[in-house]
Parts: C-alpha cells; structure tokens; sequence
C-alpha cells in the first residue's frame, strides 16, 4: 500500500502477482504499461468522485481496474455514481486516440503502440461487463434502481453479477478441454465469483447503509422539490418489509389501508426510518408502532 496526494493505493495481490510474473518471464514493459494504464482508469474514478466531494478511504488496484472505497455507499444520488462509474472507462478513449496520433507520427515503437491500445481495448471493454464490482456492474446497478427498490435493486445485481460471473468460469473451463490455457480469464471468473458471494452475505449491511444516509438523500430531494412516490400497505405489513419497498431516488408517503382499502394512516418515510435505526422491531407491523 502506497499514499499518494492523500489518497491510499491498495494493490490487490491478484494485481501484485500478475506484475510479478510479468516481470518473471521478460514482459517488464508490458507490465508496467499495464499498471500506467490501470491507475489512470482508477485516476478517472477518483478525480469524479472527488469532484462531488465523495470521502475515498483508499483505491484498490485490481488487474483490470480497481475499486474507490467510499464512504458514500447508498447515500449519494444514482446520477453522482453513474458519472464517477463511466469516469473510468473514458480514460480508454483519450489514451486510444493518442496512442493512434503518435502511431500514425512514427513516434515510438509501433509495436508498442499496438499493444498499448490493444491493452487498453481489454481493460475498457471488460469493465463494462455488467458485473460487480466491474463499472458495467455499477452502471447496471445504478439504472437498475431507477425501475426497483433499492433493495432489489442490490440483490438483482449481485445474483446478475454472480451468474455472468458462472459463466466466465464455465467459458474458461470449456477452453481448458479443448487444450487451451485460459488461465487469466477462469481466475479473474474465481475472484468475481467469489466478490460477488461475499457482497452477497453483506447485503443486510449493504442496505442499513442505505438507510443510515437516507435522511441526507431525503434532504437533498425535498430541497429541490420532488414529486412524493406513494407506497400503499396493509395494517400488517413489518416496518422491515416496508422499507424493502424504498426506491433510491424516490421520496415517500406511506399509506397504510384497512381490510376494506381506506387509509387508516399517511406516514413520512423518515418516521420509519428512524424507528428502525432507533431499535424499534424490524418484524413488527407498522400500525402497531406508529398508529
């Protein structure tokens, strides 16, 4: 781990012994062009993240990217997230038509220079696999919640990002039969699998996060006017399963029915929110707490 203008870089050990066997087997160029490439996609990421004021704990260098640790999650807007997501892959598109401007001028080895782009095509292209944590996962993620609640929307990606993930493997493996070596391609499939089951077993925590910064997000849609999005219950629904029903970028009323569909009750979001972050039972039934 190194600190660099106040920012912690990480190298991942996946990362760490792929520039080791690089350097191993004579591929020293190769490797370090790969580790410029990588750390300005990440640059990329943390230069938006920054621009919003987002708080970045440190940088995580992976072999085809890497990861912003925030302390941001679940508490920002989509669009902020979208934008610090797509930051990373555009840094491909002005190192590609470069690298063909300097080409094109003879400047420099043309070998290098295609391998240079063909590097940067794999590491850009890849990332936008819709699979988390890759920037196509967030990106997935992030439109995903326009359409869901949020904790679907959380849950959605994960099993989304674990299948594709499945089929990285079962791709590598199928190559291995037929006598090929895909070594790189089923170990990237292991570690997002394996990402991807362990984001799954923090998705509760994932989710208290959420709701930890949801009185922030509250504000700053009530600040700008927002049009309330109407979440209709009965009298015995859990104040848990209610609040699975809150949509990221949407405010809430919450209109709780009788039997015969007359509104017993309209309580804000932040009322249940705030019992449940209070202590209040998650399994109770949100008349039986508040009305």
């Amino acid at each position: 781990m190194i600190k660099w203008a106040g920012t912690k870089y990480r190298f991942h050990p996946l990362f760490t012994l792929i520039m080791i066997g690089c350097a191993i087997t004579g591929y020293f160029l190769e490797a370090i062009t790969l580790f410029g490439i990588v750390l300005i996609h990440e640059l990329g990421h943390l230069t938006a993240a920054k621009g919003f004021g987002w708080r970045v704990q440190e940088v995580q260098l992976l072999p085809f990217g890497g990861v912003l640790i925030v302390d941001e999650l679940g508490s920002t807007s989509t669009r902020e997230e979208l934008i610090v997501a797509i930051a990373g892959p555009l840094q491909h598109v002005w190192m590609i038509l470069l690298a063909l401007i300097l080409k094109s001028l003879d400047i420099g080895s043309g070998n290098w220079w295609d391998y240079f782009i063909e590097a940067n095509l794999m590491i850009g292209l890849f990332n936008l696999i819709p699979v988390m944590p890759l920037d196509g996962g967030k990106i997935m993620q992030g439109l995903l919640g326009y359409i869901m609640s949020f904790h679907n929307t959380i849950v959605y990606s994960v099993w989304i990002s674990m299948i594709i993930s499945l089929s990285i493997i079962v791709m590598a493996i199928i190559q291995l039969v037929h006598g090929q070596l895909p070594i790189n391609i089923l170990v990237i499939g292991l570690f997002l699998l394996v990402s991807n089951w362990y984001a799954y077993r923090q998705i509760p925590y994932h989710f208290l996060r959420f709701l930890m910064g949801r009185g922030l997000r509250v504000g700053q849609l009530l600040s700008r006017g927002t049009r309330a999005q109407p979440i209709v219950i009965t009298k015995q629904l859990t104040m848990a399963e209610t609040l699975k029903l809150f949509m990221r970028e949407r405010y809430h009323l919450i209109y709780v029915v009788n039997e015969a569909g007359r509104i017993q009750a309209v309580l804000p979001e932040q009322q249940i929110v705030g019992g449940y972050l209070d202590g209040k039972k998650p399994g109770s039934a949100v008349s039986d707490l508040f009305m």
